[in-house]
């Protein structure tokens, strides 16, 4: 019998896989998925895991996705992982100094790692507000501490995570007042071996480049161990605490 449902956005990120996989095995534990390609779960058919494709992660198909997600009342969700983020693409590379910065780019990181977030939180916190503790987890970056930047570069990846950060410390102190049943967590996975790292995994220590399994592995015992303090924890892979 299910109990409880953990929602994952972006869940055919390989870290989000790697949740989902891991949380199948969790006892009462029904899952949500979200996302614009579901392909990685075609072979999983479960009446506890429901799933949600959507057309982007624009406002209107947002906004539906909640819609959808009201039906899912197998239980109440205690656990969501936000799982968005774009480091590079075909068009966008981390700027290595000033000359690279580009103003379109720019707009399109801070949409994908900070506003869409954030979009997220605003949509679902009417729907998780109860007396049951729940728990979000958002996907930051150490590079989104400002008194951690010691190399410089990365500016729009950089400037996205520590907005991010701003908006979430923001959130969560107003949340405190009002729905008092939320945790936040910004999370940095550290260098995991996925798409998003594998063009800067060459200068990476060997034991410094994760898996998707461990990291998911890491990231629900530190889920597992946070308590509902009205407070943002910034942390690492590591459950210890970034400055900010």
């Amino acid at each position: 019998m299910i109990t409880q449902q953990t929602l994952i956005i972006g869940a055919n990120s390989g870290i989000a896989i790697a949740i989902a996989k891991r949380m199948e095995s969790t006892n009462n534990t029904g899952l949500i998925l979200i996302s614009r390609d579901l392909s990685a779960y075609t072979d999983r058919v479960d009446e506890d895991i429901n799933k949600i494709l959507v057309e982007n992660y624009q406002l209107q198909s947002i906004e539906m996705a909640i819609n959808q997600l009201s039906q899912c009342h197998q239980a109440p969700i205690t656990q969501v992982y936000i799982c968005h983020g774009v480091l590079h693409d075909q068009h966008i590379q981390p700027e290595k100094r000033l000359e690279d910065f580009n103003a379109e780019s720019f707009q399109e990181v801070m949409t994908i790692n900070a506003l869409t977030p954030m979009l997220w939180l605003q949509k679902l916190t009417p729907y998780l507000t109860s007396p049951t503790p729940c728990k979000i987890v958002v996907f930051s970056a150490r590079v989104g501490s400002i008194s951690d930047n010691h190399l410089g570069g990365w500016y729009s990846y950089r400037a996205s995570k520590a907005a991010l950060n701003m908006m979430l410390r923001t959130a969560t102190i107003e949340l405190a007042r009002r729905a008092k049943n939320i945790k936040i967590i910004a999370f940095h996975p550290g260098t995991t071996d996925t798409p998003l790292s594998k063009p800067f995994q060459k200068n990476v220590p060997a034991n410094k480049l994760f898996t998707s399994d461990f990291v998911a592995q890491q990231l629900l015992q530190i889920v597992e161990e946070s308590v509902i303090d009205g407070e943002l924890s910034y942390l690492d892979w590591q459950g210890e605490a970034i400055n900010w």
